[in-house]
């Protein structure tokens, strides 16, 4: 059995003490889920989903808990506290995820959150994160198909748009032309795959392409009439600020699926806004 530091891993439980369990860590011999993390009613030969990190003298322990990032994912964590060797982020687990100075692109600071990445440093073997994303980002050519949806974790703000990481693994561009929300460092969207360059890199737009996008879109605008009276205000006349304040679409594609509804006789065009027929 092989432990993967720094992810969940399920292990059986080899017996209790009065302080916890211990568990069947493989070649890395007994783990200790300390007992403010046993769930009721555990037992030995109980198998139970853990994750594996290092405690304060950096042998492996075991918790119940739930961090915001394991190895290999980028998150956006607070910086807890600084000391002379680096800054200390909340992960969610009683010890704070440790971040060199070599590792941080400028001094962090305490109450501020930063985008990094998660990993284990090859020559201590413990768990640390870095901010120089860029570095950990996959350089194999992404095989995405236009229209693909995916999950972006929003990263920094550019001249641009905004750039993303795409799928915890590829860059990704949200080109500011394009977005019609307020998005932030650290924002978790779902995004829809524009192109993918001969280059490798990535072109991500908010909203579902062409005729998908407007059939999906449809059927929101068609319940929501339903269910407000069989009436909206809105209509082609609507401003953009309007329509997307409401529906958080472009008024193209408000123009489109209503163009959709009124070709199959479900809605009426009135100038107070649209009804069901």
């Amino acid at each position: 059995m092989e432990i993967n530091l720094g992810k969940f891993n399920t292990l059986r439980v080899v017996k209790e003490v009065d302080f916890g369990l211990y568990l069947d860590g493989g070649m890395e011999g007994e783990i200790l889920l300390p007992k403010r993390y046993v769930p009721q009613n555990c037992k030995p030969g109980d198998e139970l989903r853990v994750f594996i990190y290092l405690d304060q003298e950096e042998r492996l322990i075991a918790t119940t808990q739930k961090p915001l990032a394991q190895v290999g994912e980028f998150a956006c964590l607070e910086v807890a506290w600084v000391n002379q060797y680096g800054a200390f982020l909340n992960w969610g687990l009683m010890k704070d995820l440790f971040v060199p100075f070599r590792e941080q692109k400028a001094s962090m600071e305490v109450g501020k959150r930063y985008i990094v990445h998660v990993h284990l440093d090859e020559e201590s073997y413990r768990i640390v994160a870095s901010a120089k994303v860029e570095h950990y980002l996959s350089k194999e050519h992404p095989a995405y198909e236009p229209g693909q949806e995916v999950d972006a974790l929003i990263w920094q703000k550019t001249n641009l748009g905004y750039k993303a990481i795409v799928d915890n693994a590829y860059a990704g561009l949200l080109y500011e032309s394009e977005v019609f929300q307020q998005l932030h460092t650290g924002m978790k969207v779902k995004a829809y795959i524009k192109q993918v360059r001969e280059d490798g890199k990535i072109d991500l737009v908010l909203q579902k392409l062409g005729q998908a996008k407007v059939e999906d879109f449809s059927s929101i605008l068609l319940e929501y009439i339903r269910h407000n009276g069989g009436h909206t205000h809105l209509n082609d006349k609507s401003t953009a600020e309007a329509i997307y304040a409401l529906f958080s679409v472009s008024k193209k594609t408000f123009k489109k699926a209503v163009g959709d509804l009124y070709k199959k006789r479900l809605v009426t065009l009135q100038e107070d806004g649209i009804r069901l027929v």
